[in-house]
């Protein structure tokens, strides 16, 4: 057994004492488990004089492994206390003595008012997942192949949600080897193994139900359901669960929205070195999770239920139906994909992306590449490509990059040697076998043929408002609220109000929103606002 260790700030002598007085306290002996991987849920303990190990349990490739050790004033766990997603580690008492339990519920209760102690066990939590996160700890191994559009899309899910996990090529010694030991084949891929359950075609969905991340009725409905997790879902559900309301946040792929396929936002307030999409969104996560908001995805909402105006229904893909007293509808937009024959083809292989995160332009290194699209999104994409040595054919459809795209982007852009941009064009053809090889480019009447191994798409995107049934929309689909409502809809509307009182709309998918993340995080946290007078009224 190898060891490992967690970082992050611990508790002085006065915080483990109030700390305390919100459980009870038990003897234990060595060889306990207080919890065990695979478990549901589980307490937090405080180790008064006991001393714990936490460790992740033999796989199909490895033995068990220490992943962690603490003793005497420390204290056990990590984010899946706030999660509720099943249990990762198994944690064994090695020396006897006292430990104090607290309940769930009563860490909850700590979280909110106790401030300083909060930090403290936020910022450990974090950190022991981050350690999880790395190859000592992961307890869910995924093979796949690497550029598969379903492997893609599930190790994007897992890395949004901050599971660890570990990933291994279906073609590498560990991944044939694993598939060996489970006895699944190539038709099986992708393939996540956890807790001694084996899912073939493994998908978000699967996965976020082997993990107890899906959707389970309680006895108390929600104060607020936010549906859509990008950054004005998750502003709305900070803001909601911080300000008292019960919240439930849902989302049908996973966290971050279109945000979080972003490489780089330079012109996020408080973040003058820039950050990546992912990276906002995580922080985000973490934020929701600390003020006890409950997050489930994959979950999609698939209709909305306003016949009683006091309390909505949002129902779910598998029929729940999920009763409040006021919805914030933050699912934002689709990606739009081109009318160009052999697209599905090259987009199922994984030639072709929406976005441009970490894993996105993983395996583009130095490669010939092409980003279609004219705003800030496409820019990036080009320049966090450039900067990894590809060549970058930029698309665009206008006569001037500056159109759509800020400046300072624009500005870059054109004085990269590795961007070369590609005015007054379109994409009109898709050349390759297996996988992408060229793309044709028209201007004009001329069409030119460009070597091209991957290509990033960012056109634009449809408002992803269908789930709306009832709510009014302008032509396009997207949600109209408060001004833009036909008149007489309300005597007053209330900001980001939809012709449903007690349903509110947000980001994207509201008619006349700036596309912008900073407007979408305010447009979150203001409908809240809003939600509470339609409560109080």
């Amino acid at each position: 057994m190898s060891t490992g260790d967690a970082d992050g700030p611990v508790l002085d002598t006065e915080q483990f004492d109030r700390l305390a007085s919100y459980g009870t306290e038990e003897e234990v002996q060595p060889g306990q488990d207080l919890y065990a991987a695979g478990d549901n849920s589980y307490d937090f303990f405080l180790l008064r004089t006991a001393t714990a190990e936490a460790v992740r349990d033999a796989t199909a490739l490895e033995p068990e492994r220490l992943i962690y050790r603490r003793g005497p004033g420390e204290f056990l766990g990590e984010l899946s206390l706030l999660t509720g997603q099943q249990v990762f580690l198994t944690v064994r008492v090695v020396a006897a003595g006292t430990v104090v339990r607290i309940s769930a519920p009563e860490l909850r209760r700590v979280l909110a008012e106790q401030v300083d102690i909060a930090d403290v066990l936020i910022e450990t939590f974090r950190a022991r997942r981050e350690l999880m996160r790395g190859a000592a700890g992961n307890a869910l191994e995924i093979v796949g192949r690497p550029h598969a559009a379903e492997s893609l899309e599930l190790r994007t899910y897992v890395t949004q949600m901050l599971l660890p996990h570990v990933w291994l090529d279906a073609a590498s010694p560990a991944g044939r080897e694993l598939m060996r030991t489970t006895g699944v084949g190539e038709d099986d891929l992708p393939v996540a193994v956890t807790a001694g359950r084996v899912l073939h075609r493994a998908t978000p969905g699967t996965v976020a139900e082997a993990l107890g991340l899906t959707y389970v009725a309680t006895a108390r409905n929600p104060d607020l359901i936010v549906v859509g997790a990008g950054p004005a879902g998750l502003a709305a559900a900070v803001y909601g669960a911080s300000e008292g309301l019960v919240t439930v946040l849902l989302d049908g792929t996973g966290l971050g929205g279109q945000a979080a396929k972003s490489a780089r936002i330079e012109n996020y307030l408080g973040f003058p070195a820039g950050v990546s999409g992912e990276h906002l969104a995580r922080l985000a996560m973490i934020q929701a999770l600390k003020f006890g908001v409950q997050i489930y995805a994959p979950c999609a909402a698939v209709g909305l239920d306003v016949s009683d105006e006091s309390r909505p229904v949002v129902e779910l893909a598998d029929g729940t139906r999920i009763e409040t007293s006021a919805v914030v509808a933050a699912t934002g937009a689709r990606y739009r994909r081109l009318d160009i024959e052999r697209w599905a083809e090259f987009e199922q292989s994984g030639c072709i992306r929406y976005a441009a995160t970490e894993l996105d332009l993983r395996g583009y290194e130095s490669q010939p590449v092409a980003v279609v699209g004219g705003a800030n999104s496409a820019g990036q994409a080009a320049l966090s490509l450039a900067a990894r040595g590809c060549t970058v054919h930029l698309v665009v459809r206008s006569a001037d990059l500056g159109a759509k795209m800020s400046t300072y982007l624009a500005d870059r852009i054109h004085a990269h040697p590795e961007i070369r941009v590609h005015t007054r064009s379109t994409l009109r053809e898709l050349q390759g076998d297996d996988t992408l090889t060229a793309i044709v480019v028209a201007s004009g009447g001329e069409r030119e043929r460009l070597v091209c191994r991957g290509l990033f798409c960012f056109i634009g995107a449809d408002p992803a408002s269908d789930w709306m049934k009832g709510i009014a929309t302008d032509d396009n689909g997207f949600v109209l609220t408060d001004s833009r409502l036909p008149p007489g809809t309300h005597q007053a509307p209330l900001p980001f109000q939809t012709s449903a009182p007690r349903v509110f709309a947000v980001g994207d998918i509201r008619s006349g929103s700036t596309k912008r993340v900073a407007t979408a995080v305010g447009e979150g946290a203001a409908a809240v606002s809003a939600v509470h007078a339609v409560r109080a009224g």
